[in-house]
């Protein structure tokens, strides 16, 4: 690694050096440590939950807005959104929406992205502070740096990215395309592969592709081991086993996988569970998607891996706070033209393959 920080890995292990690979481990932890610090408000008295729900509905129809939640969010937020998904469904639900106004129930770089997709429209993100460890592991100069020492390289970066990183991009993708997209380029063409190095190390092994992969991580997927699946199907033996690709433990489970493993995203998990003849799931990411899998499949059992998988930038956002967004006008999102246009065009390349 140079003097930028950068890290890659390969297939295997880490291609860096112990000092560098140690350099790495070091600014995970930091982001984890920061993250873990964010006081997440109480979730409140749900006694109040249906007058904000039904305040928040008559303000969205005033200000002619949709709202737009992620699979992670706080139940009652989830409860209160137009639409609810992962991070594909929710680029294409921005791109349609007939609407003039976006309220982005997720993270900074969900609304982000809702805006480059959207640029007329007003994009409102109820707290700034939700950000991501994930994406705060790369940032442009570091990008540009990395691309200097690989002339000729395809960048596939993950959504998981700021703005600025996307514009530095050839393609965008999710854990739901990222097969999609890496298949799609021409197998003689190297590719640079960034942030999350888990699902980075899982694209190899099912594309067969070498892969260069920057060493970051999702401080709450990077938690959920190898050890916590062990354990629960010990418990749960004849449950099926669904894995989010950001996970620490999706190379040990591939290891051993069987017919009860499936590596998915977060909407793949819930179509998943809607349609599997099983009766009970354990499930392998934020803990958050468990309310909506209760939902959408409520005859069926979820038993979350590792209970503490718990993003505290996904639980800023409050009902109070999206009411605050629409009523207020806050917090709105804005993305410099130049960089706007870079970023669509990967962005774009991303929802043209899948």
């Amino acid at each position: 690694m140079s003097s930028t920080g950068r890290h890659e890995a390969d297939a295997s292990v880490a291609a860096t050096s112990a000092a560098e690979a140690g350099a790495a481990e070091t600014s995970a932890a930091a982001r984890a440590s920061t993250a873990l610090a964010i006081p997440v408000a109480p979730p409140g008295d749900p006694a109040t939950f249906p007058a904000l729900a039904a305040e928040i509905r008559e303000l969205a129809r005033e200000r002619n807005a949709v709202i737009l939640a992620h699979s992670y969010q706080r139940p009652e937020v989830q409860d209160v959104a137009d639409h609810v998904g992962d991070s594909l469904l929710l680029s294409r639900l921005a791109a349609a929406a007939r609407q003039s106004t976006i309220v982005f129930c997720g993270v900074s770089f969900m609304a982000e992205t809702a805006k480059i997709l959207s640029p007329t429209k007003t994009v409102l993100l109820p707290d700034l502070a939700a950000g991501c460890s994930l994406a705060d592991s790369i940032d442009a100069d570091q990008l540009r740096a990395w691309k200097a020492e690989h002339p000729g390289a395809v960048v596939v970066s993950y959504v998981n990215t700021t703005a600025a990183v996307k514009a530095e991009s050839d393609y965008c993708c999710t854990s739901g395309n990222a097969r999609a997209v890496i298949e799609s380029i021409p197998r003689d063409l190297p590719i640079l592969f960034l942030p999350d190095m888990f699902l980075g190390l899982w694209l190899q092994r099912v594309t067969g592709r070498k892969l260069t992969i920057w060493l970051g991580e999702c401080h709450v997927h990077a938690g959920i081991r190898a050890a916590d699946v062990e354990r629960w199907h010990r418990d749960e033996p004849g449950a099926e086993l669904l894995v989010h690709p950001e996970c620490g433990c999706t190379s040990q489970v591939l290891e051993a996988a069987g017919d009860d493993v499936h590596i998915l995203s977060t909407e793949g998990m819930v179509t998943y569970a809607e349609r599997s003849k099983a009766d009970t799931f354990l499930i392998a990411t934020e803990v958050g998607i468990l309310h909506r899998l209760a939902l959408k499949a409520p005859t069926k059992r979820f038993v979350p891996v590792n209970r503490e998988a718990i993003c505290q930038y996904m639980k800023l956002i409050t009902l109070e706070k999206v009411r605050d967004s629409l009523r207020d006008g806050v917090h709105p999102i804005e993305v410099p033209v130049d960089v706007a246009a870079k970023a669509r065009r990967a962005l774009e390349r991303m929802i043209s393959i899948a």
